[in-house]
């Protein structure tokens, strides 16, 4: 797979203007992107805007500029969005079908800390993790959050394997801790799976193995009960800064991290069962990615960066069209 530029969704500022996290609907209609200043921007699936709404502080009394949003994501049914916070909240909007509807706030989460990263991976279930270390978990239906574990470390990224099914956390002491509500047959063990050797905020989890990656500038593949597989150095590349955010393709086989003017892509080779790089895509001036998002039929991916700008680019790889669907490898 390669990255060919499509266009600039938002146009980047001239100082820090962060895209602090986007994310796609599940039936790839909508994309959505949150900035520094607290507003979600809507897409639609051909990258025109169509909608916004501001959201909103846990206490109004601080200010709207008393908090940052942490955490994005779109519910399995694609009309609602839950919006993590770090003035210790989860806010559930329901933005309705069509454009324009009003949005309501349908479902709050009080937390004990910040929260700092989030994922929707099933009809009720929102999980999160916090700054004191906890992964939670948020039911819509019950208006109820509960811990599913607890470590000392704060949770610097937070992923799901393709079927959602299996979550990943990543700590500030290096720690990579997996969790399943199904682990659908695979005998996988469960808990601390790795300590990875700094934080890993570039995490992804892959078909055949996890990856992660963060401020040592080395990119390691791990097996699925933690041993490695591969390292990518590039900690002597003058050129090369931290890895600050990474995505899997919704299939599995591709990899995509962030750093700083440049996209690393990396391909599964299932004959060889190895990880091998493509050409790095390099883009002068882009700056420091903060956020990534792939469209769910894999087709898209999104860009965010520290001056607020977003860029689409189109994932080519072996185009089929399978029963009138669009399928990237």
């Amino acid at each position: 797979m390669h990255l060919k530029h499509l266009r600039t969704l938002l146009s980047p500022q001239d100082g820090a203007a962060k895209v602090t996290c986007m994310a796609w609907s599940h039936n790839n209609a909508k994309f959505a992107v949150c900035t520094v200043d607290r507003v979600v921007l809507l897409y639609d699936e051909h990258g025109e805007r169509r909608d916004k709404f501001s959201t909103k502080p846990a206490d109004m009394k601080y200010g709207r500029k008393s908090y940052m949003v942490k955490g994005m994501a779109f519910s399995p049914d694609s009309t609602k969005i839950a919006i993590g916070q770090t003035d210790n909240i989860i806010y559930v909007y329901k933005i309705g079908e069509d454009w324009g509807d009003k949005k309501v706030i349908c479902n709050k989460f009080i937390q004990t800390s910040a929260v700092t990263c989030l994922q929707w991976p099933a009809e009720y279930i929102i999980v999160f993790g916090l700054a004191e270390g906890k992964v939670r978990l948020a039911n819509t239906k019950t208006n109820k959050s509960s811990t599913i574990y607890g470590t000392e470390s704060y949770v610097v990224s937070l992923t799901t394997n393709c079927s959602g099914k299996g979550i990943l956390s990543g700590h500030a002491d290096g720690t990579i801790v997996r969790y399943f509500f199904d682990d659908e047959g695979s005998g996988e063990s469960q808990g601390k799976l790795v300590n990875h050797p700094c934080p890993p905020y570039a995490l992804a989890w892959a078909t055949n193995s996890i990856v992660a990656a963060g401020c040592d500038r080395k990119i390691v593949a791990y097996g699925k009960e933690g041993h490695v597989l591969q390292t990518f150095d590039y900690s002597r590349d003058p050129q090369e800064r931290e890895f600050t955010t990474a995505v899997s393709s919704p299939g599995g086989q591709s990899v995509v991290l962030g750093s700083y003017d440049r996209l690393r892509v990396f391909n599964w080779i299932p004959q060889r069962s190895i990880w091998e790089e493509a050409k790095p895509k390099e883009i002068t001036n882009l700056y420091t990615i903060t956020a990534l998002a792939w469209k769910r039929d894999g087709s898209r991916l999104c860009v965010g960066t520290l001056c607020g700008g977003v860029e689409q680019f189109d994932c080519c790889l072996r185009r089929s069209i399978y029963k009138n669907n669009y399928s990237g490898g």
